[in-house]
């Protein structure tokens, strides 16, 4: 395989991208609810189009620390700007209300960047997974966390409050990292964090989007560096540029080549991989569960 580079005219969606919006009514009711409580997940905001197969799994997403992050990556859609260190407390009663009103087996957990807050919000994060711990002892939760700054003692605050899983992005590989990623963020820093959390007993994610520009050879020397931290899950997805004045798309990844990079990364020794044109970083996120509850062995094809 081998990646080409983008061009001023836009490159043709292809066809496994084009999604057919299945009857919602199974969840007319929640959504329903969820609106007239004022909850939101990533799922409906984002228009994932995962909604309906997560859901079914009593999956969802959560976003938590407010709508305004105070980084600004060039892939991504959310509202960039200066938050002057304000958290909702409504949110951890929030965050209760959606998982009783969902049933949710699997809580992701995500959020803006917030350096506007002296712990970039780790105490928010951990406030809300133990609210669930104590109301909701069975619902499992992910930590898909911002880098903190690469604090440890922020780092920590999230270890002691022990989700299942912490995740923490890579998004692309070490040559687009900078063109791509805030200036803040970095490759380095992320592989700190999950070498961190890793080293700490957690469980670790990360993700990586395909499309911006990266080849293969970069993708398997991110994968190598991303194991050599103790990575144990890893999701692949297709880049879908949100706006004209994003990062423009490199090329759209076939089926076949999600395959390929997904057993590699078995190969490598991921314990757990989705990767498709249509993977978001929390999709599947409870079949790790099970594989983790030994319903799934090692190496299986998940996507």
């Amino acid at each position: 395989m081998s990646s080409s580079q983008s061009s001023n005219s836009p490159i043709r969606k292809p066809e496994w991208l084009k999604i057919t919006h299945r009857r919602e009514d199974e969840y007319r009711e929640i959504r329903l609810s969820l609106r007239s409580k004022g909850l939101h997940t990533v799922c409906e905001e984002a228009a994932c189009p995962n909604l309906n197969e997560c859901w079914s799994k009593k999956t969802a997403t959560l976003m938590i620390l407010g709508d305004t992050c105070t980084r600004g990556c060039r892939f991504c859609h959310v509202k960039t700007g200066h938050p002057k260190g304000f958290i909702d407390p409504t949110e951890i009663d929030h965050a209760a209300e959606m998982v009783a009103l969902m049933k949710l087996d699997y809580l992701v957990l995500t959020s803006v960047d917030r350096d506007d807050l002296p712990d970039h919000g780790a105490g928010h994060f951990a406030a809300i997974i133990n609210r669930i711990k104590r109301d909701f002892p069975s619902t499992k939760i992910e930590a898909l966390v911002p880098d903190f700054g690469g604090d440890t003692d922020r780092m920590k605050i999230i270890v002691d409050h022990a989700p299942l899983v912490v995740a923490q992005n890579m998004e692309t590989v070490k040559r687009l990292t900078h063109p791509v990623r805030d200036i803040r963020a970095g490759y380095e820093l992320t592989l700190h964090c999950l070498d961190f959390y890793k080293k700490s007993g957690m469980r670790t994610k990360t993700s990586l989007m395909v499309g911006l520009g990266e080849t293969i050879e970069e993708l398997e020397e991110t994968m190598k560096d991303l194991r050599s931290v103790g990575v144990d899950v890893l999701t692949f997805g297709q880049y879908l540029q949100p706006t004209k004045a994003h990062w423009p798309i490199s090329r759209y990844y076939s089926p076949r080549e999600f395959s390929e990079l997904q057993r590699t990364a078995y190969k490598l020794g991921f314990a757990f991989v989705a990767s498709g044109p249509l993977v978001r970083s929390s999709y599947k996120a409870s079949d790790y569960l099970a594989f983790v509850e030994g319903k799934h062995k090692e190496g299986e094809n998940h996507d």
